[in-house]
């Protein structure tokens, strides 16, 4: 997950491949309540692991429901039975109305019958989300309620520590316009209670029926047949009783299939690929978004599926406007919104009213983020009109901790301009899909030349590559670090028994040898680690005798020439920050920001000593001086590339700054590269 205050996406050139979505988290968090609630253990296998997902759990297990995770997708729940073993808790539900409006009323009413009580709080946005509708229908009941915070809103507390008795005689009324989670939150509940029939009149109209469904259908699966007289009463039987099914399969998240569907419409086929395949949901699912599909094939794309998988190609193109009714895919929606830039002509998505009370007010942000881009757009109370841009602009899209707008804002990357974007905010993603941008870039592929490589060349010791390391993590990049290449090269050398002394590199047959062996180097840089054929060497390439190896056979024109294509071929989404001797020079000359970092010889080689020091490793700073100051000579008078800046680098010397001021300088440099206004 991409933890970074931004990360900017380069113009996005084509995309093919296969995807496997998370699970869905409007069936995670549902089978979580129910597995709790339930006589049994419950499996839960494929569950999202996400914040929504998270803050659940850990609001069981305060309760006392014991949790026990066999892996990062599979939760056994040990059900509590209609029990209640703690009486009082605080919990935390952050933005997760998933989380807050059914534990809202479940707890409510075992608070109501076993003499509890329960502080409910999320973070400030949640504080800002409605649930008054769903209080209302609560107290109905005779379940005690109060606000800690503004009338209508959480933060809340439900219980006063004293049984009291819940009156379910007359059917409960609640409000269906404002959100279908309030409907759910009763339906899940209220099986707890139900001595008798109790009955559920929806006023006015029913928002997100299909939401709905998947409650029932899940609802179900647990023991639970709830009667459905179209959808303005709901009857949950007497005597009705949780009982756990044993194993539930979370099925892939229908909201986060929208984002790919869009990137198979909207994206050209990369070399050797059919277009887009997405595992985990399929034509056959339970969750409403899946009429996405209908909407997206509305707009010229071409989508096939199975009962577990969909395949996407682009179809027509431009792609159609549409005039929609959204009210059956509500957060899909949004990804209707940004697939509408490439329509031709102006479309209208209608009767989206509840996207007032998500985790934003989402019809202002779209429209707001829209117009960033060049779109003309039309804001109405329950309703937006989209216009494509006539000239695109680069922009910097505010996402307002609210996951769905990164998503599906991170598609504009298509634009024909081939201007890049900037996502602010990218973990917001954690909330549903945390590794949705390692996914978006495991099927997209850019031109090589719109991917941003920032270099950071230098002589031995100067810092390089810590100084690429902070400013890749601050960027959200990968690191290429092309000093230990030819480490490698050196200790691979070593372990085919080619000697690497200056006598024995200058023997064309051993130059030759060195030049084939480094050509077909199996290296992998992964989470800070150097693998070789697999094997950690991070520690071995980082001896003196490796560094004294690399500059020696990193002066031999085979060897570099070998690993030219190798460097090359690290230039990746969504970026690279890559340090050596010569990657603005000979590497990479198109790179948009090249520095060159130096200290003098003596500030190097004190580091270079306490470094040493500092991991128990003896050192006499005359030596090291002695030796930077060789390796100076002949990383500058080599025949091929010797060491010097770039006509266009920036030079930095560090000798008297810390490693926070020469990242925070390489980064101002870096922002007044970017396009975004205020950048």
């Amino acid at each position: 997950m991409y933890a970074t205050p931004f990360l900017d996406l380069p113009p996005l050139h084509s995309a093919g491949g296969t995807v496997n979505l998370p699970g869905s988290k409007s069936i995670s968090n549902r089978v979580l309540l129910l597995a709790a609630l339930s006589d049994g253990d419950t499996t839960l296998h494929d569950l999202l692991d996400s914040d929504d997902t998270r803050v659940m759990l850990t609001a069981l297990e305060t309760l006392g429901c014991t949790v026990s995770r066999l892996d990062d997708q599979c939760v056994k729940v040990r059900g509590l039975g209609g029990t209640l073993p703690v009486r009082e808790a605080r919990l935390f539900l952050g933005n997760a109305g998933t989380a807050m409006r059914p534990l809202t009323a479940a707890l409510a009413l075992l608070a109501s019958t076993h003499g509890a009580t329960f502080e409910l709080s999320g973070i400030p946005r949640m504080h800002e989300r409605p649930i008054g509708d769903l209080v209302d229908a609560l107290r109905q009941l005779g379940c005690p309620i109060a606000y800690l915070g503004h009338e209508g809103y959480p933060p809340l507390r439900v219980g006063t520590g004293v049984p009291v008795p819940l009156h379910l005689q007359a059917p409960i009324r609640v409000r269906g316009d404002v959100s279908s989670q309030f409907l759910t939150a009763l339906l899940l509940a209220l099986p707890l209670v139900a001595t008798r029939d109790v009955a559920i009149e929806v006023v006015g109209e029913l928002i997100s029926k299909p939401y709905i469904d998947i409650t029932l259908s899940l609802l179900q699966r647990f023991g639970v047949n709830v009667q459905r007289e179209g959808w303005q009463r709901f009857t949950i039987p007497a005597g009705s009783r949780y009982r756990s099914p044993g194993d539930v399969h979370v099925e892939g998240d229908a909201s986060s299939a929208s984002y790919f569907i869009a990137l198979g419409a909207i994206a050209p086929a990369t070399a050797g690929h059919d277009g887009i395949t997405i595992q985990g949901v399929g034509l056959s699912s339970i969750q409403g978004d899946i009429r996405f599909v209908e909407a997206a094939r509305a707009m010229g794309a071409d989508v096939t599926g199975s009962a577990n998988q969909l395949h996407i190609r682009r179809g027509a193109w431009p792609l159609k406007a549409i005039d929609l009714d959204c009210n059956h895919i509500p957060d899909a929606a949004m990804t209707l919104a940004v697939m509408a830039l490439y329509a031709e002509g102006s479309s209208t998505l209608r009767n989206i009213a509840s996207w007032r009370v998500k985790e934003t007010d989402r019809i202002a942000a779209m429209a707001c983020e829209l117009r960033k881009l060049g779109a003309t757009v039309e804001e109405q109370e329950d309703a937006i009109r989209i216009t494509p841009p006539r000239t695109w602009r680069a922009a910097r899209i505010h996402t307002y901790d609210d996951h769905r707008v990164a998503m599906c804002f991170s598609l504009a990357a298509f634009n024909p301009a081939r201007l890049p974007l900037r996502i602010e905010d990218p973990k917001c993603v954690a909330k549903t899909f945390p590794d949705f941008f390692e996914t978006l870039f495991s099927v997209c592929e850019a031109r090589p030349s719109d991917i941003p490589v920032i270099c950071i060349d230098g002589p031995t010791a100067s810092g390089k590559g810590t100084l690429a390391t902070a400013v890749a993590a601050a960027l959200g990049y990968h690191v290429l670090d092309s000093g230990v290449l030819y480490r490698l090269v050196g200790l691979a050398a070593e372990r085919h028994g080619l000697p690497t002394d200056t006598d024995a590199i200058s023997r064309p047959d051993v130059a030759a040898q060195l030049g084939a062996l480094a050509a077909t180097l199996p290296v992998r840089f992964e989470a800070g680690r150097v693998l070789l054929a697999g094997e950690d060497v991070t520690d071995a390439v980082r001896t003196e005798s490796a560094g004294m190896a690399a500059s020696r056979v990193s002066a031999l024109p085979q060897v570099r020439r070998a690993l030219l294509d190798l460097q090359r071929r690290f230039r990746t989404l969504p970026g690279l920050v890559a340090d050596g001797r010569d990657m603005g020079t000979v590497i990479f000359p198109d790179a948009p920001l090249k520095v060159f970092l130096t200290a003098d010889a003596e500030q190097r080689a004190q580091r270079r000593h306490k470094q040493l020091i500092s991991k128990g490793i003896p050192a006499r700073i005359e030596d090291l001086l002695a030796d930077i100051k060789a390796r100076d000579e002949r990383d500058t008078s080599r025949q091929d590339a010797p060491l010097k800046p770039a006509e266009d680098a920036y030079r930095l010397d560090n000798s008297a700054q810390t490693i926070e001021q020469s990242v925070q300088q390489v980064l101002a440099w870096w922002q007044a590269t970017r396009p975004f206004e205020g950048g």
